[in-house]
């Protein structure tokens, strides 16, 4: 994304002309970016072979994922919704993980009869209810069972998982249980030792603590795991945030599966997608305020709910450049009937009139796929930009088919 004569342009198209043509809010994502995302992924983690399973919840747009599944990405699922949009997409089974931790009996038996990769699970009753449905098909499932390592990922408490006050895995205490339970069982396969320690990750240091506990735990049950599952939760900077270093990750791996002969398994989604999609934003009203100006856009926290959910802050760029600062605090919000529906101030902006566009960037992870009809608001239009080709990857929402 870059300004050329003033004009912001995503590749080789004029957002400017998007938003005039199909109208605002709108999503806008790089193929570009995407490659080089999946594709930097790829080579800075090639020594290892890793499977690499793209988080759907991170973005469900149909036509995305099936664009990310060219590059030979598996799906890391949640729900039997995610599941079913990931083989829809085209997704080999042997290449799906499905984590969570209250999956449904219904949700079981059609990942069962789907034949993933993996259901990672997350407590004894999970487990339990796992073996009983096996037995009932006759099946032996491969699952994995992930840990709760107490990991400190320092990053936002709302998007914490890997801590024990946190609903996500079990404790080693509980780990060594289960891996006793899955050897006296005939119908489950223990395959996979899984952890994922929250998201938004910027620095490597969590990590490298979460593989030395791992090395313990591995160690203590004398198991051999077929797949050591890392989950995801790498960041992207949103705000001149640092970059997360692969090449320090990449070698704690290296060293933690020394004497080890399992594979590993990624689930990144924000690294992939997140930095790929903008939103595109029309200013409606300009209110004059004390100490500041609201600029009162048409996209709405119903459109991109980060901000309202846990303070995240996006970078806000007018698609059309000029020299002229607003005196003014710029408060960007939207117009849904909550004080929380407010995306960030700032100051020294460029000065905006009425009917301008604006675009929100880095909106191309949790944006789409947390979006709502609150208020009775349709979802915006999104559209896949690929140099000078525009496609629509999911029409505008209309009243009448939310009413």
């Amino acid at each position: 994304m870059r300004f050329l004569n003033s004009k912001l342009k995503i590749e080789n198209t004029i957002l400017q002309n998007i938003a005039k043509k199909y109208g605002t809010p709108a999503y806008c994502y790089s193929y570009k970016q995407l490659r080089e995302n999946i594709n930097d992924f790829k080579k800075n983690f090639k020594s290892i072979s890793p499977l690499i399973c793209f988080a759907i919840k991170s973005n469900t747009n149909l036509n995305l994922i099936k664009e990310i599944k060219k590059f030979g990405l598996g799906a890391d699922v949640v729900s039997m919704g995610e599941l079913m949009l990931a083989l829809k997409a085209g997704i080999s089974p042997k290449k799906i993980v499905f984590s969570g931790v209250g999956k449904t009996s219904k949700e079981i038996n059609f990942a069962i009869d789907k034949n993933i990769l993996l259901i990672n699970s997350e407590s004894k009753s999970e487990i339990i209810e796992i073996d009983k449905i096996a037995k009932i098909k006759k099946k032996q499932v491969n699952i994995g069972i992930r840990l709760n390592p107490n990991t400190d990922a320092k990053t936002l408490s709302q998007i914490s998982t890997g801590k024990k006050d946190n609903k996500f895995g079990v404790n080693d205490k509980t780990f060594f249980e289960l891996v006793r339970y899955c050897k006296n069982s005939k119908n489950i396969n223990l395959k996979c030792l899984s952890v994922h320690i929250g998201s938004q990750i910027l620095d490597h240091k969590p990590y490298e603590k979460m593989l030395r506990i791992l090395d313990k735990i591995i160690k203590k049950t004398q198991y051999n795991f077929d797949f050591i599952d890392l989950g995801g939760g790498m960041g992207i900077p949103y705000n001149n945030d640092k970059k997360l270093n692969y090449k320090k990750y990449h070698s704690a791996i290296k060293k933690f599966l020394k004497n080890k002969k399992s594979q590993i398994i990624f689930e990144p989604g924000r690294s992939i997608i997140g930095n790929t999609g903008v939103l595109i934003s029309k200013v409606i009203y300009i209110k004059e305020s004390y100490k500041k100006n609201f600029v009162i856009l048409d996209a709405a926290m119903n459109d991109l709910m980060r901000p309202a959910l846990y303070g995240a802050v996006h970078r806000i760029l007018p698609l059309l450049k000029r020299g002229k600062k607003s005196k003014k605090i710029y408060e960007f919000v939207g117009p849904i009937c909550e004080s929380t529906d407010k995306f960030t101030s700032i100051k020294n902006f460029q000065e905006l009139k009425e009917k301008d566009f604006i675009a929100i960037c880095d909106v191309g992870a949790y944006g789409i796929s947390l979006s709502s009809n609150y208020n009775l608001r349709p979802k915006p239009i999104e559209i896949l930009i690929n140099g000078s080709k525009i496609r629509v990857v999911k029409k505008r929402q209309k009243h009448h088919e939310i009413i």
